[in-house]
């Protein structure tokens, strides 16, 4: 694509050696040591380093234009923008053809639920006879292809590389978790939502937020865009009805759903199980009953954002209620692996204290025996929230295993001990044991009749980071091998 076209993506940008504007453009490149023929080499600027300084090297390795924020010293066309990473977004959606004006794409924030509220969204579209796109945490879906993750929302050149692909195969949906990483580094730019949701919002990446304030502006950005024709709202979250307040200054239509306060949407559970969960949806005065094959009160919010999104979106309610109930879980999302020595285990991705509180909260009900929670706390992430998982343990179960997550560069042992301060104050009912398979192996051996396991932190993600490697490691996968070396395979 001619690089005149590109640079027309952005307002207010400015071109140095426009009379080079002509040339084609083969490719589009964020990492100056990349071989990229032909390529438009963006200069980001991150948290420890400046793409600016790097412009030279793109040339080198075959960048023909530069996008920048201030000129540099390379004998190529500059296209000069106030902010590189906003444009990103624009420009990408411009060199893939804008694929995603052409798809409806319907986006969802929040701390805790997008994965779960994206597959219940999707399977109810899929009933109504639409053909469905999914991009989160558990990769890319659409067609018959699935693209292993990468992050939760991709890189703007990756993303928009997704949606074009998307509409080859006839997508008409999209569905994409956005996290908040992803709204302050603007990669949603160029992206025409029709719809976007709000799960919740509780304490999470203050690594990098530093603080919730911070954290919270960053998920309001979504819901700033004139331009957006509904927002799906959880009207029990404080963050919620403040992004509601925001959204109806501007003109933005506003759903609230939830359990607790007068809302648009709200769901009354007539029976819960650990393997089921019945409820009759009311949204907007329209009556849809319901049968989850999940269990967790949770998941009664996930399933009402995507009800009341499906509605908005014009899906009548006997294809929400079918989407709903033939749904047999998500992925690493309170999955249950089977049964073993009559006690039964269950994968989850809780990795906050609300979303462990949750999971907790949602089995407790369910354990005729113990409930055992084998957990750790990702390293070179937010530390502040090690201890509060570990209080939140020691009050909502009755035993614990203090184990390994992606220790990435800490010492496992270190994060233990940091979760152990907060679990030790409200009790002494716990074991630590760093190597993850090996405390799996220790929970599965005291496992008796009526207790229920929940592995929580890792869900389904298929490795394990330690020291800047990712070992091949999956919680369901090695119960099932564990299993399998005691001769024994989980009961359904």
């Amino acid at each position: 694509m001619r690089l005149t076209k590109l640079a027309n993506a952005v307002e207010g940008r400015v071109i140095i050696g426009e009379t080079e504007c002509e040339r084609e453009i083969t490719n589009l490149c964020m990492d100056s040591r990349k071989r990229m023929d032909g390529g438009l080499f963006f200069c980001l600027r991150g948290e420890n380093a400046d793409g600016h300084d790097y412009a030279d090297e793109s040339v080198k390795n075959g960048a023909v234009a530069i996008v920048c924020e201030r000129p540099v010293s390379v004998n190529v066309p500059q296209i000069i923008v106030k902010n590189v990473r906003e444009s990103l977004g624009k420009i990408a959606s411009a060199f893939y053809g804008n694929p995603a004006q052409k798809m409806k794409i319907i986006a969802i924030t929040g701390t805790n639920g997008k994965t779960t509220t994206s597959y219940m969204l999707a399977e109810i579209l899929k009933k109504a006879g639409k053909k469905v796109g999914v991009i989160g945490t558990l990769g890319a879906v659409y067609g018959r292809k699935k693209l292993p993750p990468t992050l939760t929302t991709p890189d703007p050149i990756e993303l928009h590389k997704i949606f074009a692909d998307m509409l080859l195969c006839g997508t008409e949906y999209v569905i994409m978790e956005v996290s908040a990483h992803a709204l302050h580094y603007y990669k949603t730019e160029g992206i025409p939502f029709v719809t976007a949701i709000f799960t919740n919002f509780t304490q999470d990446h203050l690594d990098f937020f530093k603080d919730m304030d911070a954290y919270k502006r960053a998920k309001l950005r979504l819901f700033q865009e004139k331009s957006l024709p509904v927002a799906v709202l959880n009207g029990d979250d404080g963050v919620g009805r403040e992004i509601g307040e925001d959204c109806e200054k501007v003109g933005i239509k506003t759903v609230y759903y939830g359990l607790n306060t007068p809302v648009d949407a709200f769901a009354i559970v007539t029976d819960e199980s650990l393997k089921r969960t019945e409820c009759m949806l009311n949204i907007n005065d329209e009556l849809c009953r319901i049968s989850l094959l999940m269990t967790g009160r949770h998941n009664v919010y996930n399933a009402l954002a995507a009800a009341v999104c499906a509605m908005e979106l014009g899906i009548e309610t006997g294809a929400i209620a079918e989407g709903l109930s033939k749904l047999c879980g998500v992925e690493g999302r309170l999955q249950r692996v089977g049964a073993f020595n009559g006690g039964e285990i269950y994968v989850d991705f809780a990795h906050t204290p609300d979303g462990l509180a949750n999971s907790l909260e949602a089995l407790k009900p369910h354990c005729r025996g113990r409930l055992i929670c084998l957990f750790g706390c990702g390293g070179n992430r937010d530390k502040s929230k090690r201890a509060v998982m570990g209080e939140t343990a020691a009050k909502k179960s009755d035993f614990s295993v203090l184990t390994s997550d992606n220790p990435r560069y800490e010492d496992p042992l270190d994060i233990i001990g940091e979760i152990e301060k907060g679990y030790r104050r409200f009790s002494p009912r716990y074991v630590i044991v760093p190597d993850r398979k090996r405390a799996l192996e220790y929970a599965l051996d005291i496992l008796k009749k009526g207790d229920v396991l929940l592995v929580a932190g890792k869900g389904g993600e298929q490795y394990q980071e330690i020291m800047g490697i990712k070992y091949p490691f999956n919680d369901h996968d090695s119960i099932i091998e564990l299993l399998e070396q005691k001769g024994k395979t989980p009961q359904s």
